[in-house]
């Protein structure tokens, strides 16, 4: 089992790109594979669960060839993926198993979908009921509420569809499964989601209406899309969140992230530390594969505690962590809600991020769908973040939000089982490390 020992007192300066955006690159293979001739997929996330979804494709007949900076994929068509031979190990992408179980329902084969225990563990109703609904043959464990997910190819009609919870997963997994049904599925939101999938159907030239919340897709089309020559992923911006919580939170910082993804419905890290006080600088704005992109230059400062509510979760759902650590060393209460939802990521986000923080020291409240986070400002009058032993709890994005506090406390942090940190962010702790200056 690998551990990360963090040795506090440097600060983060320099300039850093990060991993492709992972949703996207999910998004990006997918529809590569889907379309009529090759596509390259360049700037791609090397991330376990990005190359699972590779994986997937390979074994569903669709050649890609790898390598460290680009995909080339050689798409087969709406109806050129074959019957695999074996079960497709999706691994711990809770996106590459629900976005395959809507893209599958309508081929004609069967397939069974698998993943890591914690995979295992997290809810797929919430897709595979509308599924049902459409046409979809679907068996799993407890009904087909928990995978491995059984999927037999069933001919798939259109459905209006209204998501119960806002969930780019759950609306794209439709969106997928509308591509093969007959007649035009409408979903509709309760509230903007993530819309990556929507701006990479319209790249791939697939039409699709919004009308409000409602997005419709008209299935079964005679329209055959091409390939792409170039799409380059944007930064992620999620990986992003650590560097630029870091930067904030570590005295005397200063750190640029280039090429990083601002779709604004992926922005809310970005608004709530602003409310928060940080000093973030937004330049170079421009557009990759339909999406906005630009360069972030942070510099370390003072924040204040505030309330994030329900409105504020689906724009920020995977920052949570290490919005979790900035909250702890701000001055003043920050008072978290709406966020039910992070009970059933790759742990229990709500309950792990408060066990870990309060081992460095934080008062932490847990609430059903949040929390309330005492921060440690400097007028708090005491020394701020301890160091500790931590534990990642399997949860990449834990472990290196707790990798970032540990670099504003005041003793060395150990964070066990760091290996799942290879999920999303290949060579974070060199990325770390190359920010760090010698110290005067």
């Amino acid at each position: 089992m690998s551990s990360l020992t963090i040795i506090p007192g440097r600060p983060l300066k320099g300039t850093l790109s990060v991993p492709g955006d992972k949703s996207i690159t999910h998004r990006a293979i997918m529809l590569s594979a889907l379309a009529e001739g090759e596509s390259t997929i360049k700037a791609y996330c090397r991330g376990e669960d990005c190359l699972n979804t590779v994986r997937a494709f390979q074994a569903l007949g669709v050649r890609i060839d790898e390598s460290p900076d680009q995909l080339r994929v050689h798409g087969k068509g709406l109806w050129g993926l074959a019957e695999p031979d074996r079960p497709i190990d999706c691994g711990n992408s809770g996106t590459g198993i629900r976005l395959l179980a809507g893209l599958l329902a309508g081929q004609d084969f069967f397939t069974v979908l698998t993943g890591d225990e914690s995979v295992r563990r997290r809810p797929m109703g919430r897709v595979v009921r509308p599924l049902r609904e459409m046409g979809a043959t679907i068996a799993g464990r407890k009904g087909g509420e928990l995978a491995p997910l059984a999927v037999t190819g069933s001919r798939l009609k259109a459905i209006e569809y209204q998501l119960p919870l806002p969930s780019a997963q759950v609306k794209s997994a439709l969106l997928f499964a509308a591509l093969f049904a007959e007649g035009t599925t409408r979903v509709t939101e309760p509230r903007l989601s993530r819309d990556h999938t929507e701006r990479l159907f319209r790249y791939f030239g697939i039409p699709l209406d919004r009308k409000g919340a409602t997005i419709a897709l008209e299935g079964r089309s005679p329209l055959r899309w091409s390939g792409v020559n170039a799409l380059v992923v944007p930064g992620d911006l999620s990986a992003a969140a650590f560097f630029i919580v870091g930067a904030t939170i570590v005295p005397d910082s200063d750190v640029t992230v280039v090429g990083v993804g601002v779709n604004p419905t992926r922005t809310g890290i970005l608004e709530i530390l602003s409310r928060m006080g940080a000093d973030i600088q937004i330049s170079n704005r421009r557009e990759e594969a339909g999406e906005p992109v630009a360069d972030l230059r942070i510099k370390s400062a003072a924040l204040r505690g505030i309330r994030i509510g329900p409105e504020d979760i689906p724009q920020t759902i995977d920052e949570f962590p290490i919005l979790c650590v900035a909250a702890a060393v701000a001055q003043g209460e920050t008072i978290i809600s709406g966020a039910e939802e992070l009970r059933v990521k790759e742990s229990d986000r709500i309950t792990t991020m408060a066990m870990e923080l309060r081992k460095m020291g934080v008062q932490i409240t847990e609430n059903p769908d949040g929390m309330v986070i005492q921060g440690l400002g400097p007028s708090h009058g005491n020394q701020g973040l301890q160091g500790a032993v931590c534990a990642s709890h399997g949860d990449h994005r834990v472990a290196m939000s707790l990798a970032i506090a540990g670099l504003a406390a005041c003793s060395p942090t150990v964070i066990r089982d760091t290996e799942c940190i290879e999920t999303s962010f290949p060579n974070f702790e060199r990325k770390m490390l190359e920010l760090l200056t010698e110290r005067c």
